[in-house]
């Protein structure tokens, strides 16, 4: 697809056929960033993305257990958490 850059504002942008966009998934807030020999834009990752999945299949393994007993409780422990 050849497009142009065109001016937005102060800023300059490309127009995104909507053919493009639904091809590629892209919606919302996206990252953009230089490439090589241009610009990559990729869907914008979720912080936490995917771990509720893995912790029913670290469940399901039987590997969910803490690693640690937490030891004796601290002043903090004792005088400020809630539980």
């Amino acid at each position: 697809m050849k497009t142009r850059i065109v001016q937005i504002g102060n800023s300059r942008g490309i127009r995104i056929s909507k053919q493009f966009l639904e091809q590629t998934g892209l919606n919302g807030e996206v990252e953009i960033r230089v490439a090589k020999n241009g610009v990559l834009i990729t869907p914008l990752a979720k912080p936490r993305a995917g771990w509720a999945e893995s912790a029913c299949e670290l469940a399901a393994a039987g590997e969910d257990q803490l690693l640690d007993d937490g030891g004796p409780p601290t002043r903090f422990d004792e005088e400020h958490w809630e539980w």
